[in-house]
């Protein structure tokens, strides 16, 4: 699908990725084209799904989510029915940010925050533990972030 994207639209992404805030005219400025060109390009993006939304994105700690867990789960049943029916179930829960698919020993990968480790211990002894087909879970807590990004890197699509 990228092959639709030429080097101005990578780098329109690139920068939208940076500070999705950045004003059309600098953005413009900064690829080589007038304001309405650039617009229209942004909006093209937009509309065809390469940019999904824009968001802040807000400091963990300073916010009170002291405890960041990825948790490993096994289903016990691996119909398609038992995975829609716990996919449904998890994705109501706030404390997960994100619910991946996964190949290998485990089914899902949550990314769940909590305000402290006694919170955590709550979630996975009154939630977690009550969504039916759960197996096993494994949980690693995060000790610390090396790196964190939201950007993908688009510009190596660049030809």
């Amino acid at each position: 699908m990228h092959g639709h994207l030429d080097n101005i639209d990578i780098e329109i992404l690139a920068l939208l990725q940076k500070d999705s805030s950045v004003a059309v005219k600098d953005i413009a400025k900064a690829v080589g084209l007038s304001a309405t060109p650039t617009y229209e390009r942004i909006k093209h993006l937009e509309n065809e799904g390469y940019i999904k939304q824009y968001t802040a994105i807000l400091d963990r700690d300073k916010i009170g989510f002291d405890i960041l867990v990825y948790c490993n789960v096994t289903l016990k049943e691996q119909s398609k029915t038992a995975l829609l029916e716990f996919e449904m179930e998890i994705a109501k829960l706030n404390q997960i940010m994100e619910v991946i698919g996964l190949s290998g020993n485990y089914d899902y990968m949550l990314k769940i925050v909590v305000k402290d480790i006694h919170a955590y211990n709550d979630f996975i002894l009154n939630t977690l533990s009550n969504i039916p087909n759960i197996g096993q879970f494994h949980s690693s807590i995060v000790l610390g972030e090396i790196k964190r990004d939201t950007a993908y890197p688009v510009q190596v699509l660049k030809s």
